[in-house]
C-alpha cells in the first residue's frame, strides 16, 4: 500500500502555485465537504485500463490522440457540442489509425478541464484592475468585480458539469455513434467541402469498402462498433482534486476519480511542490508538462518522483517547446531519460509554445508553427532511435477562427469572424483534420 496521501493543510504548507484566493474559507470548507460525498466520475478500473493502453504507447506499440478545448465552460455542456468535440477526434483518430496502421488511443481533453493557470494574477482594461480569469472552477469570464470574485461553489459546478459530459460521451460511444460504420456521418458540410474533407471521404470509403468485406466473410468484431474514450484535465485547483482522490476498495490505494488522467502544468511541476507531491500518491496515469527551461536532471527527478516503480504507462511527459526551440532542447532530455531506463510515453503539445497577439489583439497561433514542433518532435524520436508517442492538442469540433493559416489560409484579419475561446485559441475542426492527415505521415515514415 502506498503512503496515504496529505491532507489539504499539509499540501498548502508547500506553497501552490496558481491557486485562487478565496475570500471566505468557510465557504470552500463547506464545498469540499460536498464534493467528497460525490460519487466517483470514473473508476479506478478504468484509470488502470488507460494506464495500460498508455504503457503500450511507451512501448512504442501505439500513438497517443489526446485534444479538446483549451478551457471548457460551463455553458459549453450541450450535447450539440460535446458530440463535436468527439466528432472530430474520432475523425482525426481514424486518419491516423488507417493511414499510419498504428492504434490509437483516444484521450479528451474534456469533463475537468475548467481551470487554468495565469501568468499574472490581475488583469486590466481601460485602467480597472481586476483578479484574471483562472477558468470556470474559479471565477467569472465577465469583466466585473462581481464576476472576477473566486467562487468556490463553482467546484461543485465543476463537478456536476463533468459528470453531464461524461454522461453525454458515454452514451455517444457505446450508443452507435462511435461506430466504424459512421465515418462518413461524422464529415459535416463545412468540413467534406474542404480539400482536407474531400480526402478525408476516400479515407472513409476505403474503410467502407473493408467493413463491407469484412461482413461479407462474416467478421464483425465489436471493436468496429464502439471505441474506448477517456477523460483527462490538468490537476490545478488543489481542494477539487483532493476532494475527488478516493481509496479503491479492490486495491487499498488512493486514485483521483474526477478524470481518467490527469497532469501536472509548466507552472506547477516544481519537485517540493504541492501538486507533485498529490500526484505522486494516487495511481492513475498521470503527466507532466516540460517546457524549454525543463533540464534532464529535472526530468529524471519527476520521473523518480512520480514513478518511483517505473511502471510503464504511468508517466508521460508531454513536451511544450515551441517550433523555434524543439530540435535543440528536446535531444538532450530524450537521451538523458533513455539512457537511465526510465518508462515514459513521449507527447507533444505543439500549441502552448507558439503562442502570440495578433496585431488585432486577439492571442492566435499559426497552423505552420504547430506542424513545424510536431515535425521537429518526430525528428529528434527518429534521430534518437526513440518512439514518438503522441500529440497533445488544443481543439474544437466547430468552424471557429482562431488559430491562421491551415488549408483554409485563415488570416489575421478572420480572427474576428468566430474566436470564441475563452482562453487559448485552438485548432478548427478542418484544421485538426489536416493535423492528422500530416501527423499520419510523419508517422508511416517513424
Amino acid at each position: 500500500m502506498s503512503a496515504p496521501v496529505p491532507d489539504l493543510a499539509a499540501l498548502h504548507a508547500l506553497g501552490p502555485a496558481q491557486q485562487p484566493s478565496y475570500p471566505d474559507r468557510a465557504a470552500v470548507d463547506a464545498a469540499v465537504a460536498r464534493l467528497r460525498q460525490m460519487p466517483p466520475l470514473v473508476f479506478a478500473g478504468e484509470c488502470d485500463d488507460l494506464k495500460a493502453k498508455l504503457g503500450a504507447v511507451a512501448r512504442g506499440e501505439s500513438f497517443l490522440l489526446q485534444g479538446g478545448d483549451c478551457a471548457e465552460t460551463f455553458d459549453g455542456v450541450t450535447a450539440d457540442n460535446v458530440r463535436n468535440k468527439l466528432r472530430v477526434l474520432l475523425q482525426m483518430a481514424v486518419v491516423l489509425t488507417y493511414a499510419a496502421s498504428v492504434p490509437v488511443v483516444k484521450l479528451g481533453r474534456l469533463a475537468g478541464q475548467y481551470a487554468k493557470p495565469r501568468s499574472s494574477d490581475l488583469e486590466t482594461r481601460d485602467g480597472v484592475t481586476l483578479p484574471a480569469y483562472r477558468g470556470d472552477a474559479v471565477n467569472g469570464f465577465d469583466f466585473t468585480p462581481e464576476s472576477r470574485v473566486p467562487d468556490p461553489q463553482r467546484l461543485v459546478d465543476v463537478y456536476n458539469s463533468s459528470a453531464a459530459t461524461l454522461n453525454l460521451v458515454r452514451a455517444f460511444v457505446t450508443g452507435g455513434y462511435a461506430d466504424l460504420r459512421q465515418v462518413h456521418t461524422w464529415n459535416t458540410d463545412f468540413v467534406r467541402e474542404s480539400p482536407v474533407g474531400q480526402r478525408y471521404e476516400q479515407v472513409a470509403g476505403e474503410i467502407e469498402r473493408a467493413l463491407t468485406f469484412m461482413q461479407a466473410i462474416g467478421a464483425d468484431p465489436d471493436e468496429f462498433h464502439r471505441v474506448d474514450f477517456h477523460s483527462s484535465h490538468e490537476a490545478l485547483v488543489l481542494e477539487y482534486e483532493h476532494a475527488m482522490t478516493r481509496v479503491d476498495s479492490r486495491t487499498d490505494t488512493p486514485y483521483d476519480v474526477s478524470g481518467h488522467f490527469v497532469w501536472i502544468g509548466e507552472r506547477t511541476r516544481q519537485l517540493d511542490n504541492a501538486h507533485v507531491e498529490l500526484l505522486s500518491h494516487i495511481r492513475n496515469p498521470i503527466g507532466v508538462k516540460l517546457g524549454p527551461s525543463t533540464t534532464p536532471d529535472d526530468a529524471l527527478a519527476l520521473a523518480a518522483k512520480l514513478n518511483p516503480e517505473n511502471e510503464a504507462g504511468r508517466l508521460t511527459f508531454i513536451t511544450r517547446f515551441g517550433a523555434g526551440r524543439i530540435r535543440e532542447g528536446l535531444p538532450h532530455l530524450v537521451e538523458k531519460v533513455n539512457a537511465a531506463g526510465v518508462e515514459v510515453a513521449w507527447v507533444c503539445d505543439p500549441m502552448h509554445g507558439n503562442t502570440f497577439e495578433a496585431s488585432s489583439g486577439y492571442k492566435t497561433r499559426r497552423f505552420d508553427d504547430v506542424i513545424e514542433e510536431v515535425q521537429g518532435f518526430f525528428d529528434v524520436h527518429r534521430s534518437l532511435g526513440t518512439w514518438p508517442g503522441g500529440v497533445h492538442v488544443e481543439l474544437t469540433g466547430d468552424d471557429v477562427t482562431e488559430c491562421v493559416g491551415g488549408g483554409e489560409e485563415l488570416l489575421e484579419a478572420d480572427l474576428g469572424g468566430r474566436y470564441e475561446s475563452v482562453c487559448d485559441p485552438r485548432l478548427n475542426r478542418v484544421q485538426s483534420l489536416e493535423l492528422a492527415f500530416l501527423v499520419a505521415e510523419m508517422l508511416r515514415k517513424a
